[in-house]
């Protein structure tokens, strides 16, 4: 089911400009908004400049929307409106797209659990955590999760189509290969990470068209350090590790080179807080944030995630402290008296009995969805971590040139969080903003601009000769170019090392010629990010006086 938006005209009038998604649309018009208490007409402004009056106008709010003449561009026009007298802005009109809410059942249909609140979603999390504003800007269709765990049920209809591939690190005796999940746990984490949406049934994985890196593993540490390596090596966007060893403090080496590894290989890592009320939340989550750094933003090698409940709280039974980096919903009402809501987060569930069925005790936690029983609802830490390490992925897909540092810091600094308040011992930085965070990556610039300088290749002695250059500041599509700052100028004189000579915002500058000399010249652009152009290998224009 997808509801509609407000109409394009008046939003774009009133709202800040933010930035375009690749699905942008454009009418062709311009809005053009008069001065506050301007006294001329808006219809009279447009056709003072000549222009077509299109669309709406709004005289109330000053706005009135154009359409250039036949043969004039929108550029030529909006220069020409620029300079009427009264004009505040004149922009683009956009036009409004739906918002992509898939039609996953889970999403839409109510919870019918005893003491449930009227208007509570079977998959309530996904419009708290604001995924479907995330899924707007992207479906991140070629992000890949890494969830190692107990495996998947391959056959799931809502997983099949995700796994990318598969490694075996499980030498447990009596385990089947990755695309089977006798324990369970693995099949219900990886559905929250990346089960298919849009496909009619289910649920909608928290990455929506992302891919599984499936690594069943038998949780010993060489199975987890090698298992980390391994998702690096195969291109993992981001790691997920619900699980944790609650019982030491430190984690063993081989643990933390591995973790070392993916970080500087930019791969950004999410582990399960503890599921128990303490401040020690045991590795990999005590490596990735350690103790006493979690109220420092991008502090840590990765994400440590504790569970927010419905009430938005910490849940009753998760980690808290100074080893929490943020949360995410992994509970409703976690042992309510009386019972309230569903017993926990409703995800996918391999079809053949595990081991969390049977117990001890048993779960009871099945639910049928779609009209098959193959889904639970589970409360844990566990849950909450892999909406976050989806999140992530999506981020590296928009944005692959951020760090994980960079990455790490967008997540903590877009969560959800009572106004004015920062990083606290419950929630660490708050609670997974999704849209928040995808659109903060797309205005972040890693990308260095380019620049091109022209000399003339003869010159009289004692004359003065210009050299020109232009300047190009790329984004890729969907992000934000922060625009050239300035352009540093370099002259090598005869055969000597190259140095600079200025370092300005302008496009030419003068030089006065000097007998028997030979000039080499090149430039490099600066963007407003602090983003450097690489230094040519060869030098962009020679001058020789003659």
């Amino acid at each position: 089911m997808r509801r509609p938006v407000l109409t394009a005209v008046l939003a774009a009038a009133l709202a800040v400009a933010a930035p375009a998604s690749a699905h942008t649309s454009y009418t062709g018009r311009l809005l053009v908004l008069l001065d506050r208490g301007a006294h001329a007409q808006p219809r009279a402004v447009a056709a003072a400049a000549d222009a077509i009056p299109a669309g709406h106008s709004v005289p109330q709010i000053g706005l009135v929307t154009v359409r250039p003449r036949p043969g004039e561009t929108l550029h030529q026009l909006a220069q020409r409106l620029r300079a009427e007298p009264g004009v505040a802005s004149v922009q683009p009109e956009a036009r409004f797209a739906y918002r992509d809410t898939p039609d996953d059942p889970a999403i839409n249909d109510p919870e019918t659990a005893l003491n449930t609140p009227a208007g509570t979603t079977e998959e309530w999390w996904a419009a708290r955590e604001n995924l479907p504003g995330a899924w707007d800007i992207t479906h991140g269709t070629g992000a890949l999760v890494a969830v190692i765990d107990s495996g998947v049920d391959g056959t799931h209809p809502e997983l099949a189509g995700r796994i990318k591939a598969t490694i075996d690190l499980d030498d447990t005796p009596g385990d089947g290969p990755p695309t089977t999940d006798e324990q369970g746990h693995g099949t219900h984490v990886a559905g929250l990470a990346c089960a298919i949406a849009g496909n009619g049934i289910g649920i909608a994985g928290a990455g929506y068209g992302c891919s599984l890196l499936v690594i069943k593993s038998d949780l010993s540490d060489s199975s987890v350090a090698a298992a980390i390596t391994a998702a690096v090596d195969h291109g993992a966007d981001a790691i997920n590790m619900s699980f944790g060893e609650d019982g030491r403090a430190q984690a063993p080496q081989s643990e933390v080179r591995a973790i070392q590894y993916a970080y500087a290989h930019n791969v950004v890592m999410a582990a399960a807080a503890a599921d128990s009320p303490v401040t020690e939340q045991g590795d990999p989550a005590n490596t990735l944030q350690p103790t006493g750094t979690g109220q420092t933003l991008a502090s840590g090698l990765g994400l440590s995630v504790t569970a927010a409940d419905f009430d938005d709280k910490r849940a009753s039974f998760a980690g808290f402290g100074s080893q929490i980096s943020i949360a995410a919903y992994g509970a409703f009402h976690y042992g309510a008296i009386p019972p309230s809501g569903p017993s926990g987060i409703l995800s996918t569930f391999p079809a053949q009995q595990t081991q969390i069925d049977t117990g001890p005790p048993p779960c009871n936690c099945r639910a049928t969805i779609s009209g098959s029983n193959s889904y639970a609802y589970l409360s844990g830490t566990s849950m909450a971590t892999p909406m976050v390490t989806a999140v992530a992925a999506l981020i590296r897909h928009v944005n692959p040139r951020l760090r994980a540092a960079d990455v790490i810091r967008i997540i903590e600094q877009t969560a959800t969080r009572p106004a004015g308040s920062g990083w606290n011992q419950d929630l660490g930085w708050g609670i997974l903003n999704a849209a928040a965070a995808l659109q903060a990556a797309q205005g972040i610039d890693r990308t260095p601009p380019t620049s091109r300088l022209t000399a003339p290749s003869r010159v009289r002695a004692g004359r003065t000769f210009t050299l020109r250059w232009t300047g190009h500041d790329p984004a890729p599509a969907g992000l934000k170019a922060s625009g050239i700052a300035r352009f540093e100028v370099w002259r090598s004189v005869n055969g000597q090392a190259a140095r600079r000579i200025a370092s300005t915002a302008r496009h030419s500058l003068r030089l006065k010629a000097r007998a028997g000399s030979r000039y080499a010249f090149f430039t490099i652009a600066v963007d407003k990010a602090g983003n450097r152009q690489r230094r040519p290998k060869h030098p962009q224009a020679r001058t020789r006086v003659l």
